[in-house]
């Protein structure tokens, strides 16, 4: 296996590329594979050593004494020359990209971070990085413990304060038996989402999701100015509770797909398809007369069926239809009709931390995990689906008394 063949196969580069890409993939790596990346970027500038390229301007011009930094130390390395022509008789030497970035300090310690953020446990970082001796599990632990609690603190002491948050999605994360944390995230009026916040506990209880609430009041966040707030939970009494605690006149909707899942539980496999599409039809109608006639049609189907499901669907009630119950554009009702924005980030978190085989509640170690979880699955947060119409909610959440108010002032 020549040099490229073995950056190509740890993922870092392809054949082809230019020397200056070297930098991008030469982060983590130890001595030795330093060495050899070097000696690939010459061949990539000169051609293979005994067969060099008669085209390039570049040629081998020996070699030097040179230092790299590995594990924090010099290490004194022999480091290849190239000189470029710059006419008949003259030429000048060309620094090396990967001899400049084995000389940062700091790269390792990058990679191997970004490694665990995506998913790699310690145990596994040798077989990711075998050329490289750092790649212990004792010492990426401890980079872990260090980068992850600086994270956290960024994490929890960043600006939250907008004056157009419009709806605000909570939701529990189980990490293990008694630990669970309670995830906020919110949606803005130009369809921006951002993670929040979240509190650990022994359980989804209401004391957590008032300590996380209070939290994000302390910390600035609030609805837009003259609206009220949209919630979309999945049902929680603990989190309904804790919301109400700070805006009483919060507009809470309960999570659909929640809500199918439930009634399943009550309902023959053969029921389900049709509840299914009555579930659609919630979803696909638009305003608060279509929306009390859907949730009607399902009752009466329900009702036929199965008491303990007519229950469960008689405790939400209008809660099911609160977005059609404020008129709001129907291209809204997928994403705001369930908690499918936060569920898919919990789905992502357990992907982050699902090798987490040992939890340490009298530690911060959850508090890390999450924090840099999070972190990361906010990148890849785009605009709310419908966001051009969010304006048309946020008129909609202005109460009754403030609009009449307007009116008559006017």
């Amino acid at each position: 296996m020549n040099e490229y063949e073995l950056l190509e196969r740890l993922g870092q580069v392809e054949i082809g590329e230019a020397g200056n890409t070297f930098r991008a993939f030469l982060r983590g790596a130890a001595r030795d594979l330093i060495l050899r990346v070097m000696s690939a970027e010459v061949e990539q500038l000169c051609g293979p050593a005994y067969r060099p390229d008669e085209n390039s301007a570049h040629f081998r011009a020996g070699s030097a004494k040179g230092s790299v930094l590995h594990e924090g130390r010099s290490e004194p390395v022999k480091r290849p020359r190239v000189r470029k022509r710059t006419s008949d008789v003259e030429s000048e030497e060309v620094a090396l990209s990967s001899y400049a970035a084995g000389r940062e300090p700091g790269e390792l310690h990058a990679m191997l971070l970004r490694a665990l953020v995506g998913g790699v446990s310690t145990r596994d970082q040798q077989e990711v990085h075998p050329e490289s001796p750092k790649a212990s599990r004792s010492s990426v632990s401890r980079l872990f413990a260090q980068e992850g609690a600086r994270i956290f603190e960024e994490f929890r002491e960043r600006d939250i304060a907008r004056d157009d948050w419009l709806a605000l999605m909570l939701d529990g994360v189980r990490l293990a038996d008694e630990l669970w944390a309670v995830v906020a995230l919110s949606v803005a009026e130009d369809g921006s989402k951002m993670m929040l916040d979240f509190e650990v506990g022994s359980s989804e209880s209401a004391e957590v999701a008032t300590t996380l609430v209070s939290r994000l009041v302390e910390r600035g966040f609030a609805p837009k100015a003259g609206c009220r707030l949209l919630c979309v939970f999945d049902g929680s009494k603990a989190l309904r509770k804790a919301t109400k605690t700070h805006w009483e006149n919060a507009v809470f909707q309960r999570c659909l797909v929640h809500k199918e899942r439930n009634l399943r539980k009550y309902l023959s496999k053969r029921d389900w398809g049709e509840l299914a599409r009555f579930m659609a039809r919630i979803r696909k109608v638009q305003g608060a007369r279509a929306g009390r006639e859907a949730l009607a049609d399902l009752r009466r189907f329900v009702a036929k069926r199965n008491a303990e499901a007519l229950a469960s669907l008689e405790e939400a009630g209008e809660d099911l239809i609160a977005l059609h119950l404020l008129e709001a554009p129907n291209t809204l009702h997928v994403s705001l009709l369930s908690t499918n924005l936060i569920e898919n980030s919990i789905r992502n978190i357990r992907g982050k931390i699902g090798r987490v085989k040992r939890w340490r509640p009298e530690t911060d170690q959850p508090r890390r995990w999450l924090a840099m979880a999070l972190s990361e699955i906010e990148k890849g947060f785009r605009k709310l689906a419908g966001y051009r119409n969010l304006p048309a909610l946020a008129a909609a959440l202005v109460p009754d008394d403030k609009k009449e108010g307007a009116s008559d002032a006017a």
